[in-house]
């Protein structure tokens, strides 16, 4: 069983940060990737918040520039599920992959997944129709009329781009007005032609067997029921987050994210969490990313103290 002084679960931008700046301090980086590195990033269709590019950048380049960033340094990468992190600081066991590896030290940065609306059909025709990701699925939808679910800047952000390729987007959301950011919002007024808005109404049922063909939504506040035709649905109502292979012990939030102090510390000792999977207000790659180099100082020095 080969041993590390430190292994990172999440090869997205809080977990290559983390990654990159163990290694820089000497430390041998075991990484744990179970897709491909870039996290969510490989479904964001654009960046333009993220400092250094004022003209935006596609995700999918920003995860490469991450990854070739990692390419030289003395990383062990490996692409498996992790099921199962046991033991205690200085002698941590992680199973992953159906194969099991020491570490002194446990950074989690495995972030979150998009959370399901609990609909009767939806497993079922998740990938007929249902879809948690535009950017990997809206060119199946193209000419089409689609709708998506949500109130934040994920539902607006790939409701503005569905609807440079698709021939109309139903963008429903649950209350009377959205609370992503006004930018978005103008963009959404400035498309009223292409985007048609359902406030206060949910979805409450999926039609369709072996394709879903329409949704039944109701106005929350009116009782009112009524049914749209559509051949897509791109559901963003939040993200859950991805701790089931955790020991119970560690502590979460009444959302089940994990509780870290402000150097990404969590209640066991020598356990590490950072980006979308700690408990905190922002989620974003900038954030993930500086969750990752605290962490990582923070991992390095709790191992200069172990090996003293």
């Amino acid at each position: 069983m080969k041993a590390y002084d430190a292994l990172v679960i999440g090869g997205g931008p809080a977990g290559s940060t983390a990654a990159l700046y163990l290694s820089r301090s000497g430390c041998s980086v075991l990484l744990v990737e179970q897709l491909a590195h870039g996290g969510q990033l490989l479904q964001t269709e654009s960046l333009e918040n993220y400092p250094g590019y004022p003209k935006g950048i596609k995700g999918y380049e920003l995860a490469d520039l991450f990854a070739a960033h990692l390419e030289n340094l003395p990383i062990d990468c490996i692409s498996a599920a992790v099921e199962s992190v046991n033991g205690s600081a200085g002698n941590f066991i992680i199973q992953a992959g159906h194969q099991e590896y020491a570490a002194k030290v446990v950074l989690v940065c495995s972030g979150a997944k998009h959370r399901q609306l609990g609909l009767k059909k939806e497993d079922a025709l998740l990938g007929k129709g249902v879809s948690y990701c535009a950017l990997c699925d809206g060119n199946f939808f193209r000419g089409q009329i689609v709708a998506v679910v949500g109130g934040g800047n994920a539902a607006m952000e790939e409701s503005l781009y569905l609807a440079k390729i698709v021939e109309k987007v139903h963008l429903i959301h649950r209350r009377d007005s959205f609370r992503g950011l006004k930018i978005y919002q103008d963009r959404l007024e400035a498309m009223k032609d292409k985007i048609e808005l359902h406030l206060n109404s949910v979805v409450t049922d999926l039609h369709g067997e072996d394709m879903l063909t329409g949704l039944r939504l109701q106005n929350i506040k009116s009782g009112e029921g009524q049914d749209i035709e559509v051949s897509g649905l791109f559901i963003y109502v939040g993200f859950s987050p991805v701790t089931g292979y955790l020991p119970e012990s560690l502590q979460r939030d009444s959302q089940g994210f994990i509780v870290t102090d402000t150097e990404m510390r969590t209640n066991l000792p020598g356990i590490f969490a950072a980006g979308d999977i700690r408990s905190k207000l922002c989620r974003q790659v900038i954030t993930a990313a500086g969750d990752g180099a605290t962490a990582a100082q923070a991992a390095f020095l709790f191992l200069e103290q172990l090996n003293a």
